[in-house]
């Protein structure tokens, strides 16, 4: 049986951060990092969007400003990004005041989806320079916490340290290792909502402000705003145990790419307790939407919606429907029937107040996408500031709750790592 110092689940950002952070100070550490999937994966292949202003992903629970800010500078020394311009957006946060609504100022950083593909690429290159051990398409199984060994589906390993950053996509598997190891968790909170997609000329902040972040009342919210070459794509959740079902996301290529003239954004609205499961709530959504999309996400034309009437396949060509939609393998319906109705009204309230600060987002021919939903709400009972959960295990990113975007996923990464180096 092989042993090593640290063994990480996971190259996502936080998995990626752990390793650079552990390499940073003690470079001699035998390090091995799986990943279930065949390529390296996590946020930075995904339209690879970053943000570097607190509190922007970061759970307040888990950070407070000095610590985010400290970690967010090692970030930024460490991936050097190109922080993007932003002008001409006095009028939007004055229109958004008044409204009670806030515009954040945030600094930003996108290097697109081809451009995350690029990033990851020389990341990984520069672990296996260091000696770091990568095994891409070996998926962990479980952990025997006396023994310190981790099953995967290939082999047992040994290891000193355990860092799991499974991702949002890792929601399950992580609750299941710590329900395996008896870590107490909260699992009561959850993010449902839409993707928006329109014409740039409709949303024109964007050639101002490239990811602009609006707080609506209700605890709603934009998020994950991509422009230029923009498009939108479909997400499997669950497995044929569980049951599965899919949400929608969205992604751009980097500056390289040919402008497609339109835009989309998520806007969202957090659910909390008295939740019993986030995770179960999320599913059983995702199954419903499923079920009334043929196995796959609904898509609504704002006309539509408006009328209160569902969207056909003629609702998406010729007269005010002007551009097509960028998955057109989405089924057109009335999203009405599978969103809750509280949450599809807090959804279209932050849609007529952004249109009002950003006038000509509900153009009949917008579409929204349902559902989208982000699953990173689980809350371990983490024994100190570190992220460790058990003896020589740490839970980081998006799936463990200490983080919300891939700045903060490799920050919630670094901590660990801080953890690590402490205890050697």
């Amino acid at each position: 049986m092989n042993k090593y110092d640290v063994l990480i689940v996971g190259t996502g950002p936080a998995g990626l951060g752990a390793a650079f952070g552990l390499l940073e100070k003690k470079p001699d550490l035998s390090i091995l990092v799986i990943d279930k999937n065949e390529v390296s994966s996590g946020g930075l292949r995904n339209d690879c969007k970053m943000n570097f202003s607190w509190p922007i992903g970061f759970p307040e629970v888990c950070w407070d400003a000095g610590t985010a800010e400290r970690y967010l500078r090692r970030v930024e020394d460490f991936l050097l990004p190109a922080i993007m311009e932003k002008k001409n957006v006095g009028v939007y946060f004055h229109r958004a005041e008044k409204l009670g609504v806030k515009l954040l100022e945030i600094r930003q950083s996108h290097l697109g989806t081809d451009g995350g593909l690029e990033l990851i690429k020389t990341l990984v290159a520069r672990l296996r320079a260091a000696g770091v051990e990568i095994s891409l398409g070996e998926k962990m199984l479980r952990y025997d916490a006396a023994g310190k060994t981790v099953v995967t589906d290939k082999r047992e390993v040994a290891c000193g340290n355990l860092v799991v950053a499974p991702g949002r996509g890792g929601f399950a598997f992580l609750q299941d290792l710590m329900n395996a190891s008896g870590i107490p968790y909260r699992d009561n909170v959850v993010d449902i909502g839409v993707r928006v997609e329109t014409k740039e000329e409709r949303y024109p902040i964007v050639r101002d402000y490239y990811d602009p972040k609006f707080l609506f009342p209700k605890k709603t919210r934009t998020f994950c705003t991509n422009s230029r070459s923009a498009y939108v794509v479909q997400e499997k959740y669950g497995d044929q145990a569980s049951g599965v079902w899919s949400s929608v996301n969205g992604h751009a290529w980097s500056s390289s790419r040919p402008e497609n003239g339109l835009t989309n954004f998520a806007i969202l609205k957090s659910v909390t307790a008295p939740l019993a499961s986030g995770q179960a709530y999320a599913r059983m959504l995702g199954m419903q939407a499923a079920l009334l999309g043929g196995g796959r996400p609904i898509m609504q034309r704002v006309g539509d919606f408006r009328l209160g009437k569902r969207s056909f396949a003629e609702s998406f060509s010729g007269d005010l429907y002007d551009f097509e939609p960028t998955l057109p393998s989405c089924t057109p319906g009335d999203i009405g029937l599978s969103a809750p109705a509280k949450i599809l009204n807090a959804l279209w309230n932050a849609m007529k107040l952004l249109d009002s600060i950003v006038p000509g987002l509900l153009h009949p021919s917008t579409i929204m996408y349902y559902p989208e939903i982000k699953l990173y709400a689980n809350r371990p009972a983490f024994l100190d500031g570190h992220f460790r959960a058990g003896e020589g295990l740490y839970l980081v990113g998006d799936g463990a709750g200490t983080s919300r975007g891939i700045t903060a996923a490799w920050a919630s990464g670094l901590r660990a790592a801080d953890g690590i180096l402490e205890s050697l």
